[in-house]
């Protein structure tokens, strides 16, 4: 076989080995049985919710199963057909066989990362929310690249991107600001962006156009559905109402319509200023801390399960993740997986998925790349 095609076959057989790992194959098979078990029993459909839980699992195991005996398939039916055609010398259709087996590696890399999004929250909305890092307007401009790059980059998927809270710079970019996105595992995909994101570049805001680093913090955490319930006693909220900023309505900044929340045993604090009425903004204040307060019991869970490789793992607040370099020389580095792309501005365009992806998989694996830090 030739050295494209094997490079094909063995991209395949790495995605189905992750697949099998992460679905733990034999565990999976069984369980599925015991939920085709239980959807067929009428008890079940006496309480809603419950049955809904059972759907929900049964439905994710189903296509993830289907999805790899597919692949397992279509992988050994193509090698035959390669290896017939390289026997009887018939260039066209072992030519043919690649080409399958190049759309097949492709299907099996995007069914392995829709695969690792079985989290409890990750077909959830997500909120990502981008604060400027000391520095002033260097970092403040830096925060406002990164708001526009995730904003691209839901845009690309087809997600509903909204601004639900943005401080503006006093020259330019942003203080902070927090986006929603609505769509279908926004959170799944989005949540290993949390962390500190470097720049380094020359600075157009220096007449001697020396090189500047910047550093801006991103945070992730899930939209908060009915069916999840987050437990919190309002006498340990500290609500305050001011005057909101920025260009808005007629009375944006002539009435205390801004809102925010402060959760006091817990530091987390979230705000809202977007809308004119002060009810509204105080009711995705509320739902913005539910979120936290949701994403902080995750990760909390997440430590808790792998204590072993919490000090590799963790991608928490406050924890530096990527790189992106525009002088000297052009490159973003991922500092968890090693993965590098030479153009940062398609990165900067909303370009995500392949750092995604590799975070994903490294969640799953444990395994932790040694990678050198760039300058």
């Amino acid at each position: 076989m030739r050295a494209e095609a094997q490079a094909h076959v063995d991209t395949i057989n790495e995605a189905l080995a992750l697949l099998r790992r992460f679905l733990d194959w034999d565990r999976a098979l069984r369980r599925l049985d015991e939920l085709n078990a239980r959807v067929e029993d009428q008890a079940l459909w006496n309480d809603p919710k419950a049955a809904q839980e059972v759907m929900r699992e049964r439905r994710r195991l189903d296509e993830a199963i289907a999805a790899t005996r597919a692949i397992e398939a279509e992988l050994d039916g193509t090698v035959e057909l390669i290896e017939l055609a390289d026997a009887e010398g018939d260039t066209a259709l072992a030519d043919e066989g690649a080409q399958s087996l190049a759309e097949l590696a492709a299907r099996a890399d995007r069914d392995k990362v829709k695969a690792l999004l079985a989290g409890e929250a990750d077909g959830n909305d997500t909120y990502i929310e981008v604060n400027a890092g000391a520095g002033g307007t260097e970092s403040q401009d830096w925060a406002g690249m990164l708001s526009r790059m995730y904003s691209r980059w839901g845009e690309r998927h087809g997600l509903k991107v909204e601004l639900v809270d943005q401080h503006s710079g006093e020259q330019a970019g942003i203080k902070s600001a927090t986006l929603l996105l609505k769509g279908e595992n926004a959170y799944g995909y989005a949540k290993t962006e949390s962390g500190v994101h470097r720049l380094v570049r020359i600075s157009p805001y220096d007449s001697a156009a020396r090189r500047h680093t910047s550093f801006a913090s991103v945070w992730v955490y899930p939209v908060v559905d009915d069916n999840i319930e987050v437990e919190y006693n309002e006498s340990d909220l500290r609500i305050d109402t001011y005057r909101a900023s920025g260009a808005g309505g007629q009375h944006i900044n002539t009435t205390d319509s801004a809102v925010r929340i402060t959760h006091i045993p817990t530091g987390i604090v979230v705000q809202c200023q977007n809308q004119r009425s002060q009810h509204k903004n105080k009711a995705e204040a509320y739902n913005q801390l539910r979120a936290r307060l949701y994403e902080r019991e995750l990760a909390i869970r997440e430590q808790a399960a792998n204590a072993e490789n919490a000090g590799k793992t963790d991608i928490g607040w406050g924890h530096q993740i990527r790189s992106y370099v525009l002088q000297p020389y052009q490159m973003v580095k991922d500092l968890r997986t090693g993965i590098v792309s030479t153009s940062p501005s398609d990165v900067l365009d909303g370009d995500l998925d392949p750092f995604m992806a590799a975070a994903l998989s490294q969640r799953v694996t444990g395994e932790v790349a040694e990678v050198e830090d760039v300058d």
